[in-house]
């Protein structure tokens, strides 16, 4: 399924709409607009202008309301605007009525984190599970989308008596789901015999919010060459790699990153993925200092691992990411207003999550490769841990491993 929803243009101008509400500050929804800019700019689209609207809940035939809507369909004729982005799902019947009224294309966050999924998968593997999730997610939006997805085969029995184009086209989308999911299972058994084969060793999974520099860290650390830049999912199919710290091996997998209003469809169907963080002997969960809200970034990424992996009971280290890129605000010391995160220096914050983690809390810069040796070493510990529970001879243990790297690949 190439081509789901999006006819990518390289620089396509959009404009983003977002909403403040009883639940959403305007602080709130700012933020979440400028990680939709960062998206859109990630599935080659230009940003150029971003639209909110104060509202206590959703319109829930056109999103915005008239008035916003008429603003918007102004601004589209005269600035050549060809797609507009909505920071929340659109239900079919609001698809429907906001694409007759604006003549242009129209997704809405949902569609537009598929599309870069779909633009990112490299194995078959992620191929497979982004092809779900679109079809998932093209189900019940089949009202507004009168597509013929495959040819219709000629013969006698092909269609029932009556059957609408709809309804054939359901038929078909049920089919490939179903299709879908089977090749999904075969992929889980298949990967499932892969963990196996890595026999006992010890497994750590690279966690936390896109872009906050988890396959920099991998590359570092096991001398690899993952795919790392500046963009939201620029890793999307999971890596697994040999480390070895002082003479202690053990194994490393760099994971998707999680985000904001992750789709469900696609939390559904990345589950082998997923699996890498649920067999995870130890959580290494990287978080990005220099962002503005990465406390709200690291609760999404605790939040999400907790209720979909299970991971409440495994141990964590916790690094924070980018150092070198944090900055405050000095505070006058004639100022009498609250301090803000902006007015915490980087010894103060360290201490107060140093704190919070139990000293299982590092601060690194994967670009600038500071602390490095730090984090090795404070991963060397916890990495040696498990193994002294999981092998109390340390002889058998160094000559099992041995063996194991023998026949891993």
């Amino acid at each position: 399924m190439k081509d789901f929803i999006l006819s990518k243009q390289e620089n396509e101008r959009t404009i983003l709409v977002g909403l403040i509400t009883n639940t959403q500050n305007e602080a709130k929804a700012n933020e979440y607009l400028d990680e939709l800019a960062f998206l859109a700019e990630t599935a080659g689209a230009e940003p150029v202008k971003k639209f909110l609207q104060r509202i206590d809940q959703p319109n829930p035939v056109t999103f915005v309301g008239a008035g916003k809507l008429e603003e918007i369909k102004q601004y589209i004729q005269e600035n050549e605007i060809g797609l507009v982005i909505f920071d929340d799902d659109l239900s079919p019947k609001q698809l429907r009525n906001i694409e007759r009224e604006l003549q242009v294309k129209i997704l809405d966050r949902t569609t537009l984190i598929l599309d870069i999924f779909a633009n990112r998968a490299q194995t078959a593997s992620a191929k497979t599970q982004v092809e779900l999730a679109q079809y998932q997610y093209l189900l019940p939006r089949l009202t507004r989308m009168w597509t013929h997805l495959e040819r219709q085969k000629g013969g006698i029995g092909m269609r029932g008596p009556g059957e609408t184009q709809i309804e054939t086209d359901r038929r078909i989308i049920l089919d490939k789901i179903s299709r879908l999911k089977e090749e999904l299972k075969q992929i889980d058994r298949q990967k499932a015999t892969q963990r196996k084969n890595r026999g006992k060793m010890v497994r750590v999974a690279l966690v936390g919010y896109t872009n906050v520099g988890k396959s920099t860290l991998m590359n570092l650390m096991s001398k690899s060459n993952v795919f790392a830049e500046n963009k939201l999912f620029a890793t999307l199919d999971t890596t697994v790699r040999k480390v070895i710290i002082e003479n202690l091996p053990f194994l490393m997998a760099d994971t998707v990153g999680f985000i904001r209003k992750l789709p469900t469809h696609l939390v559904e169907s990345f589950k082998s993925t997923l699996d890498e963080v649920r067999e995870a002997d130890l959580l290494v969960h990287v978080v990005d200092i220099s962002h503005p809200n990465f406390e709200e970034q690291y609760e999404v990424v605790t939040k999400t691992l907790n209720e979909v992996c299970g991971a409440e009971d495994k141990p964590v280290l916790l690094v924070f990411n980018k150092v070198d890129a944090y900055r405050h605000v000095p505070k006058d010391e004639d100022d009498l207003t609250p301090r803000t995160r902006e007015n915490i220096t980087l010894e103060e914050m360290k201490q107060t999550w140093m704190s919070k983690m139990n000293n299982n809390c590092l601060f690194i810069s994967a670009k600038e490769r500071k602390n490095i040796e730090e984090l090795k070493l404070r991963m060397y510990e916890m990495v040696k841990e498990i193994h002294v529970q999981r092998f109390p001879y340390n002889d058998f243990l160094f000559q099992k491993y041995d063996e194991d790297y023998e026949n891993y690949d």
